[in-house]
């Protein structure tokens, strides 16, 4: 029996893009029907990110002029991340298999076809995983495999060079939807479930039309974030740096009770200074990353909803 493969796609403010690559995911998975990889009832469900353009209207649109093509919307802008993991939550009851993908064009659909070959060799997890990146300027090549590297140190089990594009079998989000933290941080969570899983290997193209919307602000968040919801380890590292400045700081009261009681002590208010400002600011970077993890633990225990879905272009299946 062929898999059923829904392709989630989140959109925001994507209605430059949209209408040009829209044609190419329904090439493609009619393209994958045609050659009997995939069921016929496979389909592209856009999640609307809570979009102030035209991009729902797009997307209504589009459901009216062929089956394959089907959308929901969030009552607000959520993020990418739970953007994605809407859509996901949507499909794992009606499909197969899964391919979450930006809308931009970047990824190279053609992967698919790997992936679903993957799938069929008995992956329940196939990670798309970038080849190189000559696409991107030294800046941003630097800091994403410097922020990937970074994370492993940490303790964080990530895919290097992998962001959202996968494939993921209806088996593993039904797994993952046990998974109830509001904090997420897709590409890190998924390989804590577990399950047979591979890489398939790209080339990233650049953007189509439109803009990115994710600026350095935005990557710098989502590091952080990263960081934090996967792993304590910054946590240690402050009680490492504690009991070093206090082992520093009892050597620094030895030394000035010898000098005092050996009359040479020299008074003098800058190397004070110093140590006091030094010791400070440790603190309170210290007392910052305690807040981020306090903060990460209230909006936990609160449980709130981590996305509302407004409106479907057809009612939910069966």
């Amino acid at each position: 029996m062929l898999p059923i493969l829904y392709i989630v796609i989140p959109c925001y403010n994507e209605e430059k893009v949209l209408p040009i690559t829209c044609s190419m995911f329904l090439e493609k998975i009619t393209g994958l029907v045609e050659k009997e990889k995939i069921s016929d009832e496979s389909r592209i469900l856009f999640v609307n990110d809570g979009s102030k353009d035209q991009t729902w209207e797009i997307i209504c649109k589009l459901a009216e002029t062929d089956r394959h093509y089907m959308g929901i919307s969030q009552s607000r802008n959520r993020g990418h991340q739970n953007a994605v993991l809407a859509g996901l939550m949507e499909a794992k009851d009606v499909c197969d298999i899964t391919i979450s993908i930006d809308c931009d064009g970047q990824d190279d659909i053609d992967a698919m076809d790997e992936m679903i070959d993957a799938y069929a060799d008995g992956c329940e997890v196939v990670y798309g995983v970038r080849s190189k990146r000559d696409t991107d300027t030294f800046f941003k090549r630097f800091t994403a495999e410097g922020f990937y590297k970074l994370l492993n140190w940490m303790g964080a089990e990530v895919i290097f060079n992998h962001a959202d594009y996968r494939l993921v079998s209806s088996r593993v989000l039904q797994e993952f939807a046990n998974f109830k933290e509001v904090n997420i941080f897709l590409r890190g969570m998924f390989p804590l479930v577990g399950f047979k899983s591979t890489s398939v290997y790209y080339e990233r193209h650049e953007r189509i039309a439109g803009e990115s919307h994710y600026p350095l602000k935005k990557m710098l968040a989502l590091a952080f974030d990263g960081i934090t919801s996967l792993s304590v380890k910054p946590l240690h590292l402050i009680t490492g740096m504690g009991c070093a400045i206090a082992l520093l700081s009892f050597c620094a009261v030895i030394w000035s009770i010898v000098v005092q009681l050996i009359g040479e002590a020299v008074p003098g208010w800058a190397s004070m200074t110093s140590i006091i400002c030094f010791i400070g600011g440790v603190q309170l970077i210290s007392i910052g990353v305690l807040g981020e993890y306090i903060g990460k633990i209230y909006m936990e225990v609160k449980e709130r909803p981590r996305y509302i879905i407004s409106d479907r272009t057809k009612k939910k299946e069966e």
